[in-house]
């Protein structure tokens, strides 16, 4: 997965929208738990210290500077100063960096991979509202801020990676002018999942 540091482009960005900060964490880990149908929480509980929750792990991480879960990559839609939506995304690199798929967990393996197919691209890892502010067009408005910041840096396109068990988010991500570009098997172990597989999508700027 990516681990670099990019720097946010934040000139383009005005009300309701703003970059994240350190004091977002507790919002940025409740919308990845969400975008990411439970899967973040499910591997935040594993790596949970004695007496740890796994709610402070994710917090911690999204706290972080570097790393793709981290506010410097995040920018939210805020609503009477409440976070209601966010976006994580950054720029992958030109070229797929090595990676030995043997030394990654075995259910980040097709992520990985589909994620090397698109290099070049502003990659969004993740998208989500809260349930309560789902049909607002707020998903729609923060694709719109990821292709301004990815047309301002220069990249080939935009990607994702989103579960073929989540028709919903597919559909916003079809209306938007994303296509799909292949699809690789989920390996969940015990993660509970409704999807098959994990499926790439693309758009072109």
């Amino acid at each position: 997965m990516y681990a670099g540091q990019p720097d946010m482009t934040t000139e383009i960005l005005s009300s309701p929208y703003r970059a994240a900060t350190p004091r977002d964490a507790e919002a940025m880990a409740e919308l990845v738990n969400i975008a990411g149908e439970g899967l973040p929480l499910h591997l935040w509980t594993k790596m949970a210290g004695e007496g740890e929750s796994p709610w402070e792990v994710g917090r911690q991480r999204a706290q972080r500077k570097s790393g793709g879960f981290s506010y410097c990559n995040t920018i939210v839609h805020e609503e009477d100063n409440s976070v209601v939506a966010a976006l994580i995304g950054y720029p992958l690199p030109d070229a797929p960096e090595p990676v030995d798929y043997r030394e990654l967990p075995e259910m980040f393996v097709p992520l990985q991979q589909l994620e090397d197919l698109v290099p070049g691209t502003w990659y969004i890892n993740v998208l989500a509202a809260y349930p309560k502010h789902r049909g607002k067009g707020y998903g729609t408005g923060l694709l719109t801020v990821a292709e301004e910041i990815a047309a301002q840096e220069g990249c080939r396109g935009l990607s994702l990676i989103v579960s073929d068990g989540n028709p919903r988010a597919r559909q916003l991500y079809m209306r938007s002018g994303y296509q799909e570009i292949t699809s690789r098997t989920m390996v969940k172990g015990s993660w509970e999942n409704a999807g098959e597989n994990w499926v790439l999508l693309r758009k072109a700027l």
